[in-house]
């Protein structure tokens, strides 16, 4: 893999897999429809070269993180070598995080992040896309799929909040210190390696529990712990109501919150599912 300093762009000039053959990971900085520099790493996966299953045949997941977390993060590391059993796996970090360039909007401006991916995704040769988002990354998938219709062929949004603004546990009290306030910012900077944008939401994004209804027909998966300390259970009933029967509800008995509480049986089940519903 080779690298850049955050705020470089770098054009992928690679052919799709279907034509080259390569097995070797990818990493470039790709540039959102803002002009942001995302840091992004494409890895075929281990099912993609099997001589009797071309790699059109397995879906790519893009995987979106949660706050604070970047592609280099060992739990998101993680995350993508379980989802490669299952195909070819993207990961990236969003904007203000790691070595991508701005600033952390927390969950409005990166669903242009998460766009970038995906159409990375699609021009090396993969005929069907499924995004995977955790915490904030869930949010993102959500909203993505609703104002970007048609881009993906199945989302999965694990640990995510249904609505904006909550401050109903501690730890999302602590959050939102670190996010609206000067020295909480520092903080984000210097303890997380996450830059966070000064300037409050104008406009205010679509919510997640109003983007949900417009994913449909695309099918969509939501994953919540019963055990998560960010989100309680009333976020992933709401977004299962606002799907209106379209979409599936894991409620995971023991499970915190995000990636860290992702163990590799969920992300199995999680694979499985996204290969039988990609289509």
């Amino acid at each position: 893999m080779s690298s850049g300093p955050a705020g470089h762009v770098a054009r992928s000039t690679v052919r799709p897999n279907s034509e080259t053959g390569t097995h070797a990971p990818l990493r470039t900085f790709l540039p959102t429809a803002d002009g942001i520099a995302v840091d992004s790493v494409y890895e075929p996966g281990a099912v993609v070269y099997d001589a009797s299953a071309p790699s059109t045949r397995h879906p790519v997941f893009v995987v979106a993180h949660g706050f604070t977390g970047d592609v280099d993060r060992p739990h998101v590391r993680r995350v993508a070598s379980a989802l490669a059993r299952y195909g070819a796996v993207v990961t990236f970090s969003f904007r203000g995080h790691g070595r991508s360039g701005g600033h952390s909007t927390v969950g409005d401006r990166e669903v242009l992040d998460l766009a970038a991916a995906v159409e990375w995704a699609r021009s090396l040769g993969h005929a069907r896309v499924v995004t995977v988002g955790f915490s904030m990354g869930g949010s993102v998938v959500l909203r993505h799929a609703a104002l970007h219709e048609g881009t993906v062929d199945a989302v999965v949004s694990v640990s995510a909040p249904a609505r904006w603004y909550y401050r109903g546990t501690a730890p999302m009290r602590r959050l939102h210190w670190m996010v609206t306030r000067p020295e909480g910012r520092l903080v984000g900077r210097y303890g997380f390696r996450t830059r966070i944008h000064r300037r409050d939401w104008d406009p205010v994004p679509l919510s997640p529990v109003e983007a949900v209804p417009k994913i449909a027909p695309t099918p969509l998966l939501i994953v919540h712990g019963d055990q998560d300390g960010y989100f309680p259970l009333d976020h992933p009933r709401m977004l299962a109501e606002a799907a209106a029967g379209h979409g599936e509800l894991w409620l995971e008995h023991g499970m915190g919150h995000a990636e860290h509480a992702a163990d590799d049986g969920l992300l199995a089940r999680i694979g499985d599912w996204a290969v039988a519903r990609a289509g």
